[in-house]
């Protein structure tokens, strides 16, 4: 039983070397951490940019970093992009002009905000808490959106790529011949496509975060890679094994990518609000990679059990559809 097994490993390891998946994963850290630290990071777009428009200076407290502009056409200009405000103060009482962004809370914000800037004093300010200053911040963020999208595709479609080949050789033909434990069949592969996302999961976050708080934040990082990795690949495995074909997987993909992740995405990057996004599982996942990061435990006991709960049930429906398969083969 172990040799057959460890066979299963090694058979494995060959077809994912010959199907280019490690040197792709190699490509996908690179791409990530050169676009990371060459661009993202050093990227400094001033939050908010605030223009004021007081022909009769009558503000005489304005906070150093409020941009003057010296007609209305100009205000008005400025603040059509829907991120930066404006404050006119022709008539004396100033009046916030901003473009919604759509979102009611961030324009609220941005009021708020500008009528802060109307006055420099100190007791303003308010006081900064937390060890991650902006550029830190912001590591830890795109990070962790890289890593959860980049597990998402490449357990998804990692492991399905692996079957469709061993479907096209005819090698399940032969193990449903041979009687191979369907449990060891997709255990052999699940391990090695587990093993490579966390190696993925360690570098990437060691080569953004850099070394003292890569390991850090490493341990939670890796249990919640693991879970999402564990969880794609069975999905990948149970619908790569029911699917006739890689064009119809494909297209099965394509609308999983649409209808699925990029919710995600709206709701946790651009703040788009919306209420039912908390019974969406993808979300909570995304969410529990992101505290990892930023080394906010998962408190909810609910989360975990509903994780294991989904492996579970995943890893039987990927068997039931290793059992047919093999019946239909054989």
């Amino acid at each position: 039983m172990r040799g057959s097994f460890f066979a299963l490993l090694k058979k494995d390891f060959r077809l994912m070397v010959s199907s280019k998946f490690f040197l792709l994963a190699i490509g996908s850290l690179i791409l990530y951490s050169c676009y990371i630290n060459l661009v993202y990071v050093k990227v400094d777009q001033e939050i908010f940019p605030v223009y004021l428009y007081d022909p009769e200076q009558v503000q005489e407290n304005i906070s150093a970093d409020v941009i003057s502009v010296y007609s209305p056409e100009e205000l008005q200009n400025a603040c059509e992009d829907g991120y930066s405000i404006g404050i006119d103060a022709s008539k004396g009482t100033p009046r916030i002009i901003i473009a919604s962004c759509g979102i009611s809370r961030l324009d609220e914000m941005r009021h708020s905000y500008a009528l802060s800037k109307l006055s420099s004093g100190n007791s303003r300010k308010a006081k900064i808490i937390g060890p991650n200053d902006k550029e830190m911040k912001n590591r830890r963020e795109i990070t962790a959106e890289f890593l959860f999208f980049e597990l998402a595709a490449v357990g998804f479609l990692g492991l399905a790529s692996m079957l469709f080949k061993e479907k096209q050789m005819g090698v399940i033909r032969v193990h449903a011949v041979l009687s191979v434990q369907k449990g060891a069949f997709i255990l052999s592969k699940l391990i090695l496509i587990l093993f490579a996302d966390l190696l993925f999961a360690a570098l990437l976050t060691l080569c953004n975060l850099g070394v003292s708080a890569g390991v850090e934040v490493l341990p939670k990082v890796l249990v919640q890679a693991g879970i999402l990795s564990m969880i794609m690949a069975m999905a990948g495995f149970f619908f790569s094994i029911t699917l006739p074909d890689f064009k119809q997987f494909s297209l099965l993909y394509l609308v999983l990518a649409v209808f699925i992740t990029t919710p995600v995405f709206l709701a946790g990057q651009t703040g788009v609000e919306m209420s039912w996004i908390k019974f969406h599982p993808m979300y909570h996942l995304f969410a529990a990679m992101k505290n990892a990061y930023f080394q906010a435990p998962v408190k909810n006991g609910f989360y975990y059990a509903g994780c294991l709960m989904s492996i579970f049930l995943l890893f039987l429906l990927a068997r039931y559809g290793l059992d047919r398969e093999m019946k239909r083969e054989g």
